[in-house]
């Protein structure tokens, strides 16, 4: 193993859409309500992105912010990693598009397709360009329009998602010990249907028959994703810790993927981790995938809970199944 740390996350920058979705909203066109939303997953409101406002766009303004934080430049930055799992088109990259909108001619720019555990394995990325050479100054970067593939009229999937971005310039480490201690992603792909959208891609194009199906939106088996998501959460906490050689009593902030207030909690009591310690901000913006850690990230930075050596373990778990997990020393 490669000696640790070589690279640090710099800043973090995140944007949410005005827009405000509440669980009452739902309420009037599902057959739900506030106290069964809430009971069941932790959430109260979500953001949702107009029309206009593309993952781009959103994209765009976290980076601008991170870059200010960073006090870094588009033209500094040899590389953009962007994560989404609602890209605003197939080709090309949204990460193209960003790159454009930001100016910075001398990136590199390519989306990966990681589901929620996509800042951290777009961190993983960056850390391995910056270690190989390819790279010294790279945004990271995680964003979602969900709102464009969830189906509205299910009721299993239209009470938990939302719309937001996160962006962060990771750089080689400036200060000894400081950075990212240890990653860690892995995935089963033989769970693939429990989390997906069936129809719209290649194998099965947009057509009048998918649109009819609402097989474009995201389909998910709620009771299995759950337990999938516990297990391998806690799995990726002990792998991030392990190879850290941190144990969980030196962690002083625990910032899950934030998808339900359930599964954050049987993962921080796997891990050892009280909730006094545990970032959790799911009930403002529901799951907002890839932008979720960083959208929790920045929001304990603001409130002081996180600082110059504070010992941060993020981990995720999403659609693929894809799941990953990193220990940062801030």
């Amino acid at each position: 193993m490669m000696e640790r740390p070589f690279a640090e996350v710099a800043s973090v920058g995140v944007a949410v859409p005005s827009g405000i979705l509440t669980n009452a909203d739902l309420s009037r066109v599902l057959d739900t309500s506030d106290e069964w939303i809430v009971e069941r997953t932790g959430i109260r409101e979500r953001h949702i992105a107009t029309a206009e406002q593309s993952v781009a766009m959103l994209s765009h303004d976290a980076a601008t912010r991170a870059l200010a934080a960073a006090g870094a430049s588009a033209a500094d930055l040899d590389a953009i990693v962007l994560a989404t799992a609602s890209p605003d088109r197939l080709l090309p990259s949204t990460a193209c598009d960003l790159q454009a909108l930001l100016g910075a001619e001398n990136a590199a720019a390519f989306d990966i397709g990681a589901a929620c555990p996509g800042y951290i394995y777009a961190l993983t990325v960056a850390e391995g360009l910056i270690a190989s050479g390819q790279s010294r100054t790279v945004l990271v970067v995680g964003a979602e329009k969900l709102s464009t593939i969830t189906d509205f009229e299910d009721r299993s999937t239209a009470i938990l998602f939302g719309d937001g971005a996160g962006a962060s310039v990771v750089r080689p480490s400036t200060v000894p010990g400081r950075g990212i201690l240890s990653t860690y992603i892995k995935s089963d792909g033989r769970l693939a249907p429990l989390l997906y959208r069936p129809g719209g891609g290649s194998a099965d194009p947009i057509s009048e028959k998918v649109v009819c199906e609402r097989s474009h939106y995201m389909k998910m088996a709620g009771r299995e994703v759950f337990k999938a998501a516990v297990l391998a959460m806690a799995e990726a906490c002990d792998q991030a810790l392990r190879r850290a050689g941190i144990t969980a009593g030196q962690v002083d902030l625990l910032v899950p993927h934030q998808a339900n207030l359930r599964i954050i909690e049987a993962t921080a009591k796997h891990a050892g981790i009280p909730m006094s310690k545990v970032m959790v901000n799911v009930d403002r913006y529901g799951n907002t995938s890839s932008a979720s850690i960083p959208l929790a990230l920045e929001e304990a930075l603001a409130e002081g809970r996180v600082g110059p050596g504070s010992v941060v373990l993020l981990v995720a778990f999403g659609a693929g199944f894809t799941w990953g997990s990193t220990v940062i020393r801030w």
